[in-house]
């Protein structure tokens, strides 16, 4: 969801009733990681997105084919542009020579949407993974789309990496009759993380830096024009001119980078004032240089956050409930005697479609170099599996068309992994650890294999790349459709095991029986002290038990 608080009526009404994604983006330079990978994420947070894995085969289109542009947000036929000749093999936001791509929504000044222009985020991203072998050739097409065929949303973060670079680019279009939208693009430094949350991040422009800046030549004088900026050209923010702070934009978004951040970087918290709200405070950085480097589990792990360490975390006031629950349901706030107060957006939410962490490998073939880890449904409750980019078609359980947000589908990782959440979220503090140990046992599992995999692919890659892509397909294939399964059984299991709010004992892996073979009467944990204090401040009286 785009931030959901009163400031942002008037982006609401910009967007006509449809539904923005709102999401969470985090970015690791190459010598930033454990293992030199060039690593992103990405979870694509909607109430009304189905968690679901797009494929575009590479083709070769004949001259004067056009290509129909469909907003991936409503569906709503934008337009037509001509069709480029060759296309690349796309499997969701990967391509196949290792360029992936994602976003953020921030909205931004209002006034300068322009409802007439073709070119879509969702389409610029789809687009540009279906033309690009590179980051940079990713931004000169999305830039020279918007350019040519006008922006049709509204202000936008986008991650674009490759296997050997990573940058983040922000855009908005210029108003109503004004074509094309200003934007700048900042390469991260190889030895430093970023992020970005539903709030345009990038600060002071280095304009003389050609090698790692890019920008539109017009985005200070838009600014100026507007009214948004009377200083001088050194002294531009693109943050503050076209996305200024409010409470929304620190609380609800910058407040997800600050937790990431400081996980690897102790000095943070002295920016939990900006965040919680005070944008008279000194902004957090665009990038920092962790105090340690990161794996693609420590990513993963990341994208699973809920505050926890912090005085957000949103286990601890009694909105978590008797189990101790990160979530909490929208709307995002609410009022109590005239005073509004907000629920904690986290990186971790429930209404996430799909989540993914794309990893990029330059010391292998394109071919193997790329691999998609991919999950359905909120991060904390998904698995990530191994997809390589170069795979040939979408695996059954992430197939698009297998099932939808209104048919439910036993073969839909998307279905199984929300029907086991949906267990979790009324007894979080003990499914919780059920699905953490299968969730680590897949996880770790995927981890000790790829080496074998990488290695296997090698060795036919230099008989055979169409061999090698059937391979990795067929594993890629095989690992979602294990996984899905095994979470099945895992949905199964929390059903017995804690079926009408008992819990059921257990020996040696198995539910415990009575010496004469029924079920042993199992555990009444009922609620914690806490709980039971709140209840009695609230009913006491009424309750209390007469000597």
């Amino acid at each position: 969801m785009k931030r959901n608080w009163t400031t942002l009526v008037a982006c609401a009404a910009l967007l006509a009733g449809v539904e923005a994604i709102a999401c969470t983006d985090l970015l690791i330079g190459k010598r930033a990681s454990v293992d030199g990978s060039v690593i992103i994420s990405y979870a694509a947070d909607s109430h009304t997105l189905y968690g679901e894995l797009y494929h575009w085969p590479a083709a070769t289109w004949p001259e004067g084919a056009m290509l129909d542009v469909v907003e991936w947000d409503s569906g709503m036929h934008l337009g037509q542009i001509p069709q480029a000749r060759q296309t690349y093999s796309v499997i969701g936001n990967m391509n196949e020579y290792q360029v992936a791509i994602t976003e953020s929504t921030w909205g931004g000044r209002h006034e300068l949407a322009d409802s007439t222009g073709i070119m879509d985020y969702g389409s610029l991203i789809y687009i540009a993974l279906q033309r690009s072998r590179t980051a940079r050739e990713a931004i000169r097409v999305m830039t020279g789309l918007v350019a040519e065929y006008g922006y049709h949303s509204s202000g936008e973060s986008f991650s674009i990496a490759d296997k050997n670079e990573v940058w983040i680019m922000e855009m908005i279009g210029k108003g109503a009759g004004n074509k094309g939208a200003v934007w700048v693009a900042i390469r991260i430094p190889d030895d430093c993380i970023s992020a970005h949350a539903n709030q345009a991040r990038i600060q002071q422009i280095p304009f003389s830096d050609k090698e790692n800046c890019l920008y539109s030549p017009d985005v200070v004088s838009v600014a100026r024009e507007r009214g948004y900026f009377s200083g001088k050209d050194g002294e531009f923010s693109f943050a503050r001119a076209y996305n200024p702070y409010d409470f929304s934009g620190l609380r609800g978004c910058e407040a997800r980078v600050w937790s990431f951040f400081r996980k690897y970087d102790k000095t943070m918290d002295r920016y939990a004032d900006f965040v919680k709200g005070d944008p008279s405070k000194e902004p957090m950085p665009l990038y920092i240089k962790p105090d340690r480097k990161l794996s693609v589990q420590d990513v993963q792990n990341c994208m699973r956050d809920h505050y926890e360490g912090t005085d957000l975390d949103m286990t601890k006031d009694i909105g978590a409930g008797p189990y101790k629950s990160p979530y909490r349901w929208r709307p995002m706030n609410f009022t109590v005697d005239g005073q509004t107060y907000v629920n904690e957006r986290a990186i971790a939410t429930q209404q996430t479609g799909f989540v993914i962490v794309p990893q990029m490998r330059n010391w292998l073939p394109d071919e193997i170099g790329g691999v998609l880890w991919f999950g359905v449904d909120d991060a904390d409750m998904a698995v990530f599996t191994p997809l390589y980019s170069s795979m040939l078609a979408a695996p059954e359980c992430y197939r698009v068309g297998n099932g939808d947000m209104y048919n439910f589908s036993w073969t839909s990782a998307f279905w199984i992994h929300n029907w086991v959440a949906n267990m979790a979220y009324g007894k979080y503090n003990f499914i919780i650890e059920d699905i953490r140990k299968v969730q680590n046992e897949l996880e770790a599992g995927y981890k000790n294999s790829l080496p074998a995999i990488d290695k296997s692919a090698l060795e036919l890659l230099a008989k055979s790349p169409e061999e090698a892509r059937k391979f990795l397909t067929w594993f890629s294939a095989t690992t979602a459709r294990d996984a899905t399964g095994r979470w099945k059984e895992l949905g199964e299991y929390l059903l017995v095991k804690y079926i009408d709010g008992n819990v059921k004992k257990e020996e040696n892996g198995q539910f415990k029986r009575n010496p004469y073979g029924l079920p042993a009467s199992p555990d009444f944990p009922g609620y914690d002290e806490a709980y039971y204090r709140s209840i009695v401040a609230d009913a006491g009286e009424r309750l209390k038990v007469e000597e």
